[in-house]
């Protein structure tokens, strides 16, 4: 979601609309080398005109792909922020009302009790039985278990 915006930011508004459904492609394919493809024509298509914007997306290259190797009921957790994002954000909010907290001793323990009590609120990762194979190093490929003979 950020690397979208970054990459968006660097091009024309009357553009941008049409650049977006271009890289929702990439971080909406069913395989890698479906992602791969749409990668590479996106580089094509606005490289020559757009140098930033592709030189934004392509330096991350290999960071942006690698939830293939995932299983694929975690690919919709994995590709975004939000639980994150909503954990820092109750933090962020009683920070601000608390108008700082303090010793840092304190900051630290209200961020950790705030983070518990977003935590209990937290709905359960998709296939959550499936973070065990993953844990044990099994290997997925484009979000299937592969058997290992």
């Amino acid at each position: 979601m950020r690397k979208t915006e970054n990459v968006l930011n660097k091009m024309p508004k009357g553009l941008q609309a049409k650049a977006k459904s271009d890289l929702h492609s990439i971080r909406l394919a069913e395989s890698r080398e479906a992602a791969t493809k749409a990668f590479d024509h996106f580089l094509k298509k606005y490289g020559t005109n757009y140098e930033a914007a592709c030189a934004c997306l392509s330096k991350d290259r290999d960071s942006l792909l690698p939830f293939y190797d995932f299983p694929a009921e975690h690919w919709g957790h994995l590709r975004t922020t939000n639980p994150i994002e909503r954990t820092f954000m109750t933090i962020r909010l009683r920070h601000r009302r608390t108008k700082g907290s303090g010793s840092r001793t304190t900051s630290l323990t209200m961020m950790f009790k705030l983070g518990q009590s977003a935590s209990k609120r937290s709905r359960r990762l998709n296939a959550h039985h499936q973070i065990v194979l993953v844990i044990e190093g099994r290997i997925f490929t484009d979000g299937v278990l592969q058997n290992v003979a």
